[in-house]
């Protein structure tokens, strides 16, 4: 785990070899290797997929279980999104989500994809992911207008922090 602290020192590290004593050797630095790391990486947010039909989908069965529509909007070069998608699918969450929510991933690319979806519970452009819509299934309102950035730091939050959040929105 590599805490806040630990990132802010990481660019000084390639300034280290310019205050070593002359003749010494270089420091070592090990943080894991890249071959470690799935290949590719997971991308969450789905270009391809008909996200209107989803969120649609997702309503219906939201409204048959009473539950709210959690509406995830992301893309994958954004490094919060991807981080706040990766909580979700964290084991502890995956079935804790799925009891509490209908979820729905929308990709929204580089702002130029799916703002629609957006703009129906919102009234407005979307303007920064990643947005969190909680969507009421009987009322198809949006629950956290007030909120829906609320998680915007996620590469910064405890999981525990984003699921005390959705906890809020769950009853």
């Amino acid at each position: 785990m590599i805490h806040r602290r630990s990132l802010l020192a990481l660019p000084l590290i390639a300034f280290l070899p310019a205050f070593r004593a002359p003749g010494s050797p270089a420091p070592r630095v090990s943080i894991g290797t890249v071959a470690q790391l799935p290949r590719p990486l997971p991308a969450p947010y789905d270009a391809t997929a008909d996200a209107t039909s989803q969120v649609d989908a997702a309503l219906k069965r939201a409204r048959r279980s009473h539950k709210p529509l959690l509406i995830d909007f992301g893309a994958n070069w954004c490094a919060d999104c991807r981080v706040l998608a990766g909580v979700l699918e964290l084991p502890e969450m995956r079935g804790w989500v799925a009891h509490k929510f209908e979820l729905v991933q929308v990709d929204v690319g580089r702002f130029d994809r799916n703002l629609d979806i957006a703009k129906r519970f919102t009234g407005q452009a979307l303007g920064a992911i990643p947005a969190v819509f909680i969507v009421d299934a009987k009322s198809s309102k949006l629950r956290n207008a007030e909120s829906i950035l609320a998680l915007g730091d996620a590469r910064v939050m405890r999981p525990q922090a984003i699921a005390d959040w959705l906890a809020q929105w769950t009853s």
